[in-house]
């Protein structure tokens, strides 16, 4: 894992979303048994913004938590600093295993030049306070002195070198093999028309090794397409939506984990999904108890899980073919993907009935004027906060991905996953 400041936005400052996203990349290196290097220069946190990346579990000393317990199961953790490495920086610095210091470039310190200045009246630059020759030669903060950036980059490879480091994986890894099939048909086969409807079999087809797919229980609860594969020779179990969710599909998606977590295969999740089917008859039948089963054995599964959002992903439905609240090792998003509780329509219309109802009690009229000024802001809302970009902004998702690239993410992802030894699962109790 690679975690580096980037000087030019800001001075490399921490902002909350910042926070967010250091802290998120080294629960990836924590879930997945990765090494970490830390690329520093950084002016540390913006003090304006101080209140929302303080105080709470997951704000800015919760990278120096991650950073003593990656340390602590034997995770290197190597700092290159390469510019400033001020207060909360000089941390992430210190706390590494092993760091280099870029001459006449790097400094490592608590409180600048102008802090020192303030509360003591001293004079000292940057260099005198934290620079390369003090914390190689007297402070002892930094192990290797490195002449420029590119000397620093060459020391990093040597230590990574040094690192007695062998991966060892729980699966077969089997000769990789190119789909049958070219990416970039994926393009049409999806489209941007979440309402057109297509087989998610074409593009688990355009994914996996040789295209070759062992679909498992196909001709029930058919409405999700489960089964095993291999993409870049590592095994993978896929579970993909070919429309709602009903109490057939959700049973068999929950044998299907089961069957994964048994034989410690890693779970991929391709989501395209408007949620439950909902309706008297429905309800009668126990699909509440059937998606809270599948809901509960995705919770409960310890194979690596991936998700992939390719198209629609609404309500009840994001949560059960594994949205990011049951920890998948990486999400990522498609350009045209929608995620919300549910369409902006749909909810426009909840909204208007539940007004034109208040309208009636009050005994006033609620006209189709009123009940279009009403839905329209709504269904503006939905879209603006359905877009990808608007989660991948906020980071609820791990990247928009173009889906030709689908592939080789997945392979990547797999490779990175498998680092971590996989545990035995225990499943919760399943209301029958």
């Amino acid at each position: 894992m690679i975690v580096a400041n980037d000087a030019t936005v800001k001075g490399g400052s921490y902002y909350p979303v910042t926070v967010k996203k250091h802290v998120r990349a080294l629960e990836i290196a924590l879930q997945n048994k990765l090494h970490c290097i830390y690329l520093v220069d950084s002016g540390g946190a913006n003090l304006s913004r101080q209140g929302d990346m303080f105080l709470d579990r997951d704000h800015f000393g919760r990278i120096f938590y991650y950073q003593a317990i990656l340390s602590s199961e034997g995770l290197a953790q190597i700092a290159v600093i390469m510019g400033t490495s001020v207060a909360g920086s000089a941390y992430v610095s210190a706390m590494c295993d092993e760091s280099i210091i870029v001459h006449k470039q790097g400094t490592i310190f608590l409180g600048g030049p102008p802090l020192v200045k303030a509360a003591t009246g001293q004079d000292v630059s940057a260099e005198e306070l934290g620079g390369a020759d003090l914390h190689c030669r007297k402070s002892g903060v930094s192990d290797y002195y490195a002449l420029d950036d590119n000397h620093a980059l060459y020391l990093t490879r040597k230590i990574v070198r040094n690192l007695n480091y062998q991966k060892k994986v729980d699966v077969t890894i089997e000769p990789s093999e190119d789909p049958l099939f070219p990416a970039d048909e994926l393009y049409g086969i999806v489209g941007t028309n979440l309402k057109r409807i297509f087989d998610i079999r074409e593009v688990i087809a355009r994914i996996v090794d040789g295209s070759k797919f062992s679909e498992f229980k196909s001709l029930y609860g058919d409405t999700l397409v489960t089964g095993f594969a291999r993409i870049f020779g590592y095994p993978v179990g896929i579970l993909g939506n070919n429309g709602v969710l009903f109490s057939e599909s959700a049973r068999k998606g929950v044998h299907f984990i089961q069957l994964c977590c048994q034989r410690k295969i890693p779970l991929l999740f391709l989501q395209n999904i408007t949620g439950f089917m909902v309706g008297t008859e429905y309800e009668a039948g126990g699909i509440a108890k059937d998606g809270a089963k599948l809901v509960g054995a995705l919770s409960c599964a310890n194979v690596p899980k991936i998700t992939v959002i390719i198209g629609s992903s609404y309500g009840a439905g994001y949560f059960a073919m594994c949205g990011r609240a049951f920890s998948p090792r990486f999400l990522y998003l498609w350009p045209n993907a929608t995620l919300s509780v549910m369409g902006g329509e749909q909810a426009a219309t909840v909204l208007a009935t539940v007004a034109k109802a208040q309208r009636a009690r009050e005994g006033k009229q609620f006209s189709s004027a009123d009940e279009a000024a009403l839905k329209e802001p709504i269904i503006k809302k939905f879209e603006e906060e359905g877009s990808p970009y608007y989660s991948s902004a906020r980071l609820c998702d791990d990247g928009i991905i173009d889906p030709v690239d689908t592939r080789l993410v997945l392979g990547l992802s797999l490779s990175a996953a498998l680092n971590a030894p996989i545990q035995k699962t225990d499943f919760a109790v399943f209301r029958m």
